[in-house]
């Protein structure tokens, strides 16, 4: 596993190291499986919790950079965090697609995971949760990125 996450670390611009580094250290010291998969953009790095087995969060390369796709099963316990975050990261959930099967449960793929209703700046949204939450690694956004991370797994053990 180590030498494939080396791998992945070889793809990952160097100015991130450390930030994807200490994601990857804090999630897999709070129990989280990771796995490593090769994708048509690139490694595919997940980290895994609990039984049922769920992702928590994702490392995916795009042609902007490299993202962190979180999936916040917990998200309605502290959405108030939302409004904390950067224009940035509030930009691109508000720009994330739109959950078809919250909206109309027949207009999606019926083994489709349904996606996340939550507020953000007083604001209602429902969202993909494959785009919602996906963050772009960046100084801006680290502590933020942590924090989040931080978040859903204390709801998740409560």
């Amino acid at each position: 596993m180590e030498e494939r996450f080396d791998l992945f670390m070889g793809t990952v611009d160097e100015c991130f190291h450390d930030l994807v580094s200490q994601i990857h250290d804090y999630l897999t010291e709070q129990g989280c499986d990771c796995e490593i998969k090769t994708a048509k953009s690139g490694h595919v790095v997940s980290y895994i919790r609990g039984k049922p087995k769920r992702t928590l969060a994702t490392f995916v390369s795009r042609k902007t950079g490299m993202k962190l796709r979180i999936f916040p099963e917990h998200i309605h316990e502290y959405q108030s965090f939302l409004d904390d975050l950067p224009e940035t990261m509030k930009k691109d959930i508000k720009k994330a697609s739109v959950c078809k099967r919250l909206v109309d449960p027949d207009a999606c793929n019926p083994r489709c995971v349904m996606g996340y209703t939550f507020e953000m700046d007083g604001e209602r949204y429902q969202k993909c949760r494959y785009m919602a939450f996906m963050p772009t690694l960046s100084m801006e956004n680290d502590p933020y990125i942590k924090l989040f991370l931080k978040k859903e797994l204390e709801c998740g053990q409560a």
